[in-house]
């Protein structure tokens, strides 16, 4: 084994996600879609694959494309069904490019392939040392539609089948960034959540101004964040400051999805990785952002 696979081994090992679900490919019916803000949708699929974890991502392509790749959208959302396998997954696209535009302008009953569960995952208990009842409260921080797997991930902490977290027992604190009016918070309801913060640019709810304003990482045992590159810097330097374990999903631009193409590197401390398999989450102090 080469001294760049043993390294990608030992890092994969050390951030302790176990068992991740072998990824599958179909063609799913899309059984709600909506737009949640101006040019965000939020769309659901019944999959009859593995479930997902908070912070994975699928490949999804509409069956009437005029694209060749799928794109990578990261769960917001999942819903088991009656069975081991299968339900509804839930994604939140932003309309930008011909790919997502054809997402988000999905109907009810149409279909797109999904390849996935993709990536690795976030997970309170496998992360902290310790027991369920020892964790400290947590921050889940997002902006934009990066809020997607923070609420997943928030979901994930109220659901008792996931891990071994008494979700009881794992309190925590919601971020929200956004440029103008909230989307999908809706979906954000559980009992373990302490406060959530709303952040928008044009101060038309919430707080005026950017989220990472009003965060400050004291008393957090870890913070958990999603969103555009300078909120990620941000965040990982003020968590860095503070000595408080940070962990953040970064996003690249993917192809294969898979790791055989390397078009999603993730410039790291130890060396580049790929954004699709060693990640999309990272301890963000690993992670080199360009300057």
């Amino acid at each position: 084994m080469s001294p760049t696979a043993k390294r990608r081994k030992k890092q994969r090992r050390m951030r302790k996600f176990p068992d991740e679900p072998a990824k599958r490919a179909f063609f799913c019916e899309c059984t709600a879609a909506a737009f949640a803000a101006a040019g965000i949708a939020s769309i659901e699929f019944l999959w009859p694959g593995p479930p997902p974890r908070a912070g994975q991502f699928f490949l999804v392509k509409p069956r009437r494309t005029g694209v060749f790749l799928g794109r990578p959208i990261s769960v917001s959302g999942w819903k088991p069904g009656q069975t081991a396998d299968g339900g509804t997954v839930r994604f939140l696209v932003a309309r930008q490019g011909q790919g997502s535009r054809e997402l988000a302008d999905l109907k009810p009953g149409e279909e797109a392939e999904l390849i996935g569960p993709l990536g690795n995952y976030w997970a309170a208990a496998e992360i902290f040392a310790g027991s369920p009842e020892s964790l400290p409260p947590i921050a889940l921080i997002g902006g934009g539609v990066g809020i997607a797997p923070l609420l997943a991930f928030a979901g994930e902490l109220t659901d008792s089948a996931q891990g071994s977290v008494s979700p009881k027992r794992v309190l925590f604190d919601f971020y929200a960034g956004f440029r103008s009016a909230p989307f999908g918070l809706e979906t954000l309801n559980p009992p373990n959540a302490r406060s959530l913060v709303i952040a928008t640019e044009d101060g038309c709810e919430g707080a005026k101004g950017r989220v990472t304003e009003f965060f400050a990482p004291s008393g957090y045992g870890g913070v958990f964040a999603c969103g555009p590159e300078p909120m990620l810097r941000a965040i990982r330097d003020a968590c860095a400051a503070s000595t408080v374990p940070c962990f953040i999903s970064v996003e690249r631009h993917m192809a294969c999805g898979v790791g055989a193409c390397l078009g999603c590197t993730v410039k790291t401390t130890g060396g580049n990785q790929r954004c699709c398999v060693e990640g999309p989450i990272f301890d963000a102090g690993e992670v080199c952002f360009d300057a």
